[in-house]
């Protein structure tokens, strides 16, 4: 199996894995506006796949635009190259699911060991891996025996304490991962201080003393390509750069363009279509895609403009996706 992380240029940006966004149709979206160089997907809990009663909803978030969902917008390859990532917090079942995600068309496995959520923490993954290191080792090990996909890793600088970093990065620099994505905050800190990037230098340090091969990422308050290429040029021994929030200030984050207000209205309703072909799609597999969530991506489209917060009211009010086209309709 090629690992695509080499053929990458240096200073690459990645659409960060986020919750409830980055699914099979908001990658579409992002593709359309102006795609990174690697796509992430929603995070997906390993003992979910291994389950019997948990696989279906495990697969559906696994979906790939052309491969494994029917979904199909610009091309086959339109999501090329993507990542699956993974959590949990048993070595077993992180084997089990490594070894089927090259079937699924990924091309490469990222384990979270970062995310904040209470419930998954609670649960033992995402961040609370970085309290049970030797856990987190074991299961590196089990998914990187398990599959010829390149493995990498999503995290924190620590739990509780930005100190936790001089001990955590270069325990998981030690497992040779193909790239490191640090977010450059604690899981305690959540998104409520500014990132770390005094920390930079140091743990660019660390990977090059300890696994010089390791692609060295960062994530955190980091805005748009703009942004990207200012730290790139600072910190030239960071090889990429994740974006997450950016999007919702700007879905054309991975360029240079300031959209217009009828581009970005016209992008929802791409937006729109995708999600109503998604829809059909889940139905026509015994599953739904439920509505509410669209909601989420309203600000994203219609903001800083007159009347903004009106249109974003009415919309708001809508029930169903015909609904809102109506309602857009009426400002034309």
């Amino acid at each position: 199996m090629s690992n695509f992380w080499n053929d990458l240029p240096h200073g690459f940006t990645i659409l960060a894995p986020m919750e409830g966004v980055t699914d099979v149709v908001f990658r579409q979206v992002v593709a359309r506006a102006g795609r990174p160089n690697v796509f992430f997907t929603e995070f997906t809990n390993v003992s979910s796949f291994a389950s019997e009663k948990g696989r279906h909803d495990a697969l559906e978030r696994l979906d790939i635009a052309g491969k494994t969902s029917k979904i199909v917008s610009e091309s086959p390859n339109l999501e090329s190259p993507i990542v699956a990532q993974i959590w949990g917090k048993n070595p077993e079942h992180f084997a089990e699911t490594a070894s089927h995600l090259e079937k699924l068309g990924f091309d490469g496995l990222d384990i979270n060991m970062g995310c904040p959520d209470r419930h998954v923490n609670k649960a033992g993954g995402g961040a609370a891996m970085i309290k049970t290191p030797d856990l987190a080792i074991e299961c590196i090990k089990r998914a990187k025996e398990s599959t010829s996909l390149p493995v990498s890793v999503k995290t924190r600088l620590g739990f509780t304490f930005c100190n936790e970093y001089e001990e955590w990065i270069p325990l998981l620099l030690g497992q040779h991962l193909v790239a490191l994505t640090v977010h450059l905050r604690t899981r305690k800190e959540m998104s409520k201080v500014p990132a770390h990037y005094d920390l930079i230098p140091e743990i660019i340090k660390m990977r090059d003393n300890i696994a010089p091969e390791t692609k060295l990422i960062i994530n955190g308050d980091i805005r748009d390509l703009a942004q990207a290429q200012e730290l790139s040029e600072k910190y030239p021994g960071v090889d990429g750069f994740m974006i997450g929030r950016g999007v919702f200030a700007n879905p054309y984050c991975f360029t240079h363009h300031q959209p217009t207000r009828a581009e970005l209205q016209e992008l929802f309703l791409y937006h729109l279509d995708l999600f109503d072909a998604r829809a059909k799609e889940l139905k026509s597999r015994g599953s739904r895609y439920p509505y509410e969530p669209i909601k989420h991506f309203i600000k994203i489209y219609f903001s800083g403009f007159d009347g903004a917060a009106e249109l974003r009211n009415k919309l708001m009010m809508c029930k169903n996706t015909d609904d809102l086209r109506a309602e857009i309709k009426k400002t034309e």
